[in-house]
């Protein structure tokens, strides 16, 4: 089958390999229709995740039709078309039972850190990932959602991540009715974040870029107020500016670790051993108010990122964060899409075969051609 494979920092090759097989009677094989290219792949193949290996298939975003079941698997069937987590879980270990499936302890044996993710780095357990033409999935009666018959698969391919992603930090924020929400980052995750803020009764959403196309989006589609940090002297000032000298109740980081905008954090970065730049969080500590929440969901891999934890320590803030727990919200976003409320396909800017994966990468990750989100199309599908 056609893969797309790591060759180290930069480099991508789309390649012949092996046909996935059924390594548990819990397994099922899943022939890949639609899967896309997630900011946090971007952290991989800008060599920032440890131990990624050359060879590695990407890719944690992906619908497909079941194509194999394994004996003991009940709930799927050949030729139902699913939409898969992007984090693999056990669904009965101590973690999974409170919710917790980006957590689980029965898929990763690498560390006692991470759960298990598909394609991301044998730091998340070593599995092949859904940038190819069919994939392996893991516990297959846990995680895939069958996919309703009269819906597209790209109107609910972001339930494998990013709309969850968007929404559970809107979650962690612990928004209430009325209050400012400042979400730094107009990415994907970015953005449903912003439309989740307001699902969750937000009276005000101001969104902080610098990408013209995304800036855009978020005030076309999301409805928030937007600050492009490159046109303030002082973003964190400017925020307190626009909420009567306080901050804001909530700060969403939706960046993570490739953060731009500090000089500061991007030399102190390069310095501590390629670490991640903590540009976006040091803002949303810097700009929430006292006794305020910080909900962090931009990916940190590397140590030594600096964060200024005395000042969260002393405004008396709130930090919540974790993995995305998946498939905990899929089937009420599954009616939020059904309803009309987010049509996710908005943010769909780019469709490329798998076999310009490169290609498609080198769009996303220089930001060329107005490009936010890239969907792959395998031959297969």
């Amino acid at each position: 089958m056609r893969a797309v494979a790591y060759h180290g920092p930069g480099t991508l090759r789309v390649v012949d390999k092996p046909e996935p097989t059924l390594e548990h009677p819990n397994d099922a094989i899943v022939r890949v229709t639609r899967t896309a290219i997630c900011g946090s792949d971007l952290h991989l193949y800008h060599g920032l995740v440890p131990d990624t290996r050359v060879g590695t298939t990407f890719g944690h975003e992906f619908t497909g039709v079941v194509e194999a079941v394994g004996p003991s698997v009940r709930t799927l069937s050949e030729g139902d078309r699913v939409v898969v987590p992007f984090n693999i879980a056990c669904g009965a270990c101590f973690f999974c039972q409170r919710g917790l499936l980006a957590n689980c302890d029965n898929v990763n044996p690498n560390t006692d850190i991470a759960g298990g993710v598909y394609g991301y780095s044998h730091t998340t357990g070593g599995y092949e990932g859904g940038q190819a033409e069919r994939v392996r999935v893991p516990f297959a009666d846990v995680g895939p959602l069958k996919i309703p018959d009269d819906m597209e698969d790209e109107q609910v391919l972001f339930l494998s991540d990013i709309l969850p992603t968007g929404y559970q930090a809107a979650e962690m924020g612990e928004v209430k009715a009325g209050e400012t929400v400042v979400v730094f980052g107009c990415g994907p995750v970015g953005l449903f974040a912003q439309r989740s803020a307001w699902l969750l009764g937000a009276g005000r959403v101001i969104a902080v870029d610098h990408v013209a196309e995304r800036l855009d989006l978020a005030r076309r589609w999301a409805g928030a107020e937007t600050v492009n940090f490159t046109e303030v002297d002082d973003v964190v000032l400017h925020l307190k500016r626009l909420t009567d000298g306080r901050g804001a109740d909530v700060c969403i980081d939706a960046v993570g670790l490739e953060a731009a905008g500090s000089t500061l954090h991007r030399v102190l970065g390069a310095a501590f051993l390629q670490a991640g730049r903590a540009t976006a969080l040091t803002w949303a500590i810097d700009a929430v108010r006292r006794g305020g929440n910080v909900s962090i969901i931009g990916v940190y891999g590397p140590p030594w990122n600096l964060v200024p934890i005395g000042t969260a320590m002393n405004k008396g803030l709130t930090l919540r964060m974790n993995q995305c727990n998946v498939r905990r919200y899929m089937p009420h976003l599954l009616e939020h899409i059904r309803a009309g409320r987010i049509d996710p396909r908005a943010i769909i800017t780019h469709r490329l075969p798998l076999e310009e994966a490169p290609r498609a990468y080198e769009l996303f990750a220089r930001k060329q051609d107005g490009c936010i989100k890239c969907v792959l199309l395998p031959a297969a599908a």
